[in-house]
């Protein structure tokens, strides 16, 4: 079987985790699922008291991304306090249990206190009225509490912001049984494939065969606009957050985040229902994301330890991947799925904690 080539720039001196999971068009579509389920409903009313005029989950949805920058737009002072409250904001989004796992345990190997669970239980608390200082370490304040809620929501249900690939000097696959064990020596943390270039020339001249053609446009795009130039790679974790949303939104013919979650609940989707106290959910939402993890992974072999250097001189180890040539149907079924699931999730958990 032909193979599409991945390669696998996993730097030891990476620490910071920037991705933005789902990106816009995902974490909306997120939301928009989110404000339909709970229109007319005790949740619905609670939300509404918690959002500013004009807003709604949907558009909230990325302001924990946008608090990360600029690239929203100007810093509000609600931005500028809470980042200021929350020196590790950017880590609340994400855990790295090895994708081979099928549980996410507290303190087992890739977890932390700050991650997207134990975060995710603390906005839940807030919002069922139990934010005190060992259910909120972080403070956060009711409507914070919603607002990262919605977004975090969307993150784990992103298979590579829960499911991460540690890799020995090898290529192989492995899972660290204690955090110590992951030394950047012996074994790698490929950060949730935030630092996997992904030949993006091959895959799309791929995904050109396996996905339709995206809807047109109601409007021409702005004469006199310079095209991009054509990016030749992206990072792994970059098109499960952006790429494979592209993809979803073309196979159902969705041109906007609002028409994708009309059309998703028009279909009445098998979803998995959620049970028990709330604050218990984001371990159940995990283990499911660990699930498409492992679906996100299958068929991808790495390659022995290589070097590359830096523009800046930094020399870093590299991998080579293979993933199959379909691999933007599976992937594109899987974040269809999994977009879908964490609007549900959303709606759930907002009427269970408003009933």
């Amino acid at each position: 079987m032909n193979k599409l080539v991945l390669t696998v720039a996993l730097s030891s001196a990476f620490v910071s985790f920037n991705a933005h999971a789902w990106g816009n068009d995902g974490h909306r579509a997120v939301g928009a699922i989110a404000d339909q389920l709970i229109q007319g409903s005790n949740a619905g009313q609670r939300v509404k008291a918690l959002l500013l005029p004009g807003e709604s989950l949907e558009k909230v949805s990325i302001w924990a991304d946008c608090v990360k920058g600029t690239y929203c737009g100007p810093q509000s002072e609600e931005m500028l306090a809470y980042v200021a409250a929350n020196p590790q904001h950017a880590e609340y989004h994400y855990t790295d249990v090895p994708f081979q796992n099928a549980h996410y345990h507290d303190h087992d190997a890739g977890t932390a206190d700050v991650d997207i669970v134990q975060t995710l239980k603390q906005c839940i608390a807030t919002l069922q009225g139990k934010g005190d200082k060992i259910s909120n370490p972080h403070g956060f304040t009711p409507r914070q509490a919603l607002l990262i809620l919605t977004h975090l929501a969307g993150d784990v249900v992103q298979p590579l912001h829960v499911g991460a690939a540690f890799v020995d000097k090898n290529g192989a696959f492995v899972v660290p049984q204690k955090q110590a064990q992951i030394d950047a020596v012996n074994m790698f943390d490929a950060r949730g494939g935030n630092n996997l270039l992904l030949d993006d020339v091959k895959l799309s001249a791929n995904s050109a065969q396996l996905i339709p053609a995206a809807p047109p446009e109601d409007k021409p795009a702005a004469s006199g606009t310079p095209p991009r130039a054509p990016q030749t790679t992206r990072p792994f974790h970059s098109y499960w957050d952006t790429t494979v949303v592209n993809y979803v939104f073309r196979r159902v013919g969705a041109r906007s985040p609002q028409e994708f979650a009309q059309l998703a609940i028009a279909g009445k989707p098998a979803v998995t229902a959620n049970s028990g106290d709330a604050i218990s959910w984001p371990y159940a939402w995990a283990d499911q994301s660990l699930a498409v993890a492992k679906l996100a992974h299958a068929g991808v072999t790495a390659g022995a330890i290589g070097q590359q250097t830096s523009k800046t001189g930094e020399v870093y180890n590299v991998w080579a991947l293979t993933v199959p040539d379909d691999y933007p149907v599976p992937s594109s079924a899987a974040a269809k799925t999994q977009l879908i699931q964490g609007g549900y999730n959303l709606a759930a958990v907002l009427k269970a904690i408003w009933p």
